[in-house]
C-alpha cells in the first residue's frame, strides 16, 4: 500500500494539478521536491502554493551550482548538440533533479514516486532511467499517462475546479521550462511549424532588431576546457553563467527555433533561448580548434553527438556517459586560454584567440621569410602522400595499354618506370 508519495514539484500548471489528483486517488501523504537550478522568480511562493493544493511538506533543493559543474560542464565540454542546434538545457537538468528527488524521498520514507511528464514526450523517460537507476523498487505514477486529461485546456479547467493558481492561460498556454542555462517554449500556436514565434513570448533574450547599434565584445577565459572567467574577472560557475546570460540575452543571442525529433518517435517544435550557452559553447569550440590536433579533434566530433543523444535520451547514469568523460576529459587539458567573441544584433563572429596551448604558430604559417620550414620538403611529402591515387592511375593506364596494344606490341611498364 502507498503511504507516501514524493512528487517532483515545480509549482507549473502540470505538477499543480498533481497535488489535489494525487489526493483524490490515493489514501497516502504527498510530498512535493523542487529543485531551484536557476528559474528565478518562478520559485517565489512554491512551497506555499504546494501546501494550499494539499502536500503535507514541499522541499525546496538549491542545485544551481551542482547543475552547473555536473552537468552542465561535462556536457559544454563534450561539445554535445542535439539536433544540429539544441544546447539540451532541459535534457541534462531531469538527471539531476529525479535523482535529489529520489535522496529525499529515502530521507521521509516515501513508497512511491511521482512526475508531471505527459506520455508524449522525452522528460517521462529521463525521470524515469534515473529512478530505476537509484530507486529500481519504487512505484512510479505519472498521471498524465492515467487521467482523463488530455489537453493544457482541460489541465486549466482542473486547475480552475480545484482552486489550483496557475500563471498559464488560455491565451498563453505555452509550456514553458526554464533554469539557469535556457527556457524553452512549447504549446500554443508554436505548434503550427510555419507560424512565426510571438515578439512577447521570449523571456531571456531581446529581440535583435532592436538590440544595440554598437556592437560588445566579450571574452572567455578556460582552464582545461572549463569556463573560468569573463573579461578577465574569475567567477564561479553559477555568476559566469549569469553574467554572460545577461550580455548574450541584451544583443539577442542564442535564439533557435527547432523542429526536433522526440526520443518516442514524434517531431515536435520548440523555441530555445540559451544566450550565454550560445556564446560559451562557439568559445570552446573555437579554442578547441587551436589547440588540439586534427585527429583529437576527429575523434571529438565521433563523440560529441553520441553525448547529445545519450543526454536527450536520459541516458546519463550510465558507463557509457562515464566512458566518453573520461575521453573527454582526456581532450580538454591543454584546452587553456582566451577566446574573444564579438556580439551584434543576434550575431556572433570571433575577435580574438589566446592561448599559451596554441598549436598555431606563425613561425611555421608565415608566408615571409622564415628558418623553420623547409618549402622544398613538401614535395616529397606529397609524393607519398599520394602513392596510393599515383599507383591506382598507374594500373589503370597499364590495363588501358594492354587493351589497346597490337598482340605483337611489347607493352611498356609505366608502374615500373614511374616507381623507378
Amino acid at each position: 500500500m502507498i503511504r507516501k508519495i514524493a512528487l517532483a514539484y515545480s509549482g507549473g500548471l502540470d505538477t499543480s494539478i498533481i497535488v489535489p489528483w494525487l489526493r483524490e486517488r490515493y489514501d497516502a501523504e504527498i510530498v512535493c521536491v523542487a529543485a531551484d537550478i536557476g528559474q528565478g522568480d518562478e520559485l517565489d511562493g512554491v512551497r506555499a502554493k504546494a501546501i494550499a493544493s494539499g502536500a503535507d511538506e514541499c522541499f525546496i533543493e538549491d542545485m544551481r551550482e551542482e547543475f552547473v559543474t555536473g552537468y552542465i560542464w561535462p556536457t559544454l565540454r563534450a561539445g554535445a548538440i542535439y539536433g544540429r542546434k539544441y544546447l539540451l538545457g532541459t535534457s541534462m537538468a531531469r538527471p539531476l533533479i529525479a535523482k535529489r528527488q529520489v535522496d529525499v524521498a529515502r530521507a521521509v520514507g516515501a513508497d512511491a514516486l511521482a512526475h508531471g511528464c505527459t506520455g508524449k514526450g522525452n522528460d517521462q523517460v529521463r525521470f524515469e532511467l534515473t529512478y530505476a537507476a537509484f530507486a529500481p523498487e519504487l512505484p512510479v505514477i505519472a498521471p498524465w499517462r492515467e487521467w482523463d486529461i488530455r489537453s493544457r485546456e482541460d489541465a486549466l479547467a482542473y486547475a480552475a475546479a480545484h482552486d489550483v493558481p496557475v500563471s498559464a492561460t488560455t491565451t498563453k498556454i505555452y509550456s514553458r521550462d526554464r533554469n539557469l542555462w535556457h527556457v524553452s517554449h512549447e504549446g500554443g500556436i508554436l505548434e503550427n511549424p510555419n507560424a512565426i514565434p510571438p515578439t512577447d513570448l521570449f523571456l531571456m533574450t531581446a529581440d535583435p532588431v532592436s538590440a544595440p547599434s554598437m556592437p560588445e565584445d566579450v571574452t572567455i577565459g578556460f582552464a582545461s576546457g572549463t569556463p573560468v572567467s569573463v573579461n578577465g574577472q574569475q567567477l564561479s560557475p553559477v555568476a559566469l553563467v549569469e553574467k554572460l546570460n545577461a550580455i548574450g540575452g541584451t544583443h539577442g543571442i542564442g535564439r533557435i527555433d527547432l523542429v526536433e525529433d522526440r526520443l518516442i518517435g514524434m517531431k515536435s517544435r520548440g523555441i530555445y533561448e540559451t544566450p550565454g550557452g550560445t556564446l560559451l559553447q562557439l568559445a570552446h569550440s573555437e579554442l578547441e580548434q587551436l589547440v588540439l590536433d586534427r585527429s583529437t579533434l576527429s575523434a571529438k566530433d565521433l563523440i560529441a553527438p553520441r553525448y547529445a543523444d545519450l543526454v536527450y535520451e536520459g541516458r546519463w547514469w550510465t558507463t557509457e556517459r562515464e566512458a566518453y568523460d573520461a575521453f573527454v576529459d582526456a581532450t580538454q587539458q591543454r584546452v587553456s586560454g582566451t577566446i574573444t567573441l564579438r556580439l551584434f544584433k543576434g550575431a556572433v563572429t570571433i575577435a580574438g584567440r589566446e592561448s599559451a596551448e596554441a598549436l598555431y604558430d606563425e613561425r611555421f604559417v608565415t608566408f615571409g621569410e622564415d628558418d623553420v620550414y623547409e618549402q622544398s620538403d613538401a614535395a616529397g611529402f606529397i609524393r607519398l602522400y599520394g602513392l596510393s591515387q599515383r599507383v591506382r592511375a598507374l594500373k589503370d593506364l597499364e590495363r588501358h595499354a594492354e587493351l589497346h596494344a597490337p598482340a605483337d606490341h611489347e607493352t611498356p611498364a609505366p608502374l615500373e618506370m614511374a616507381v623507378a
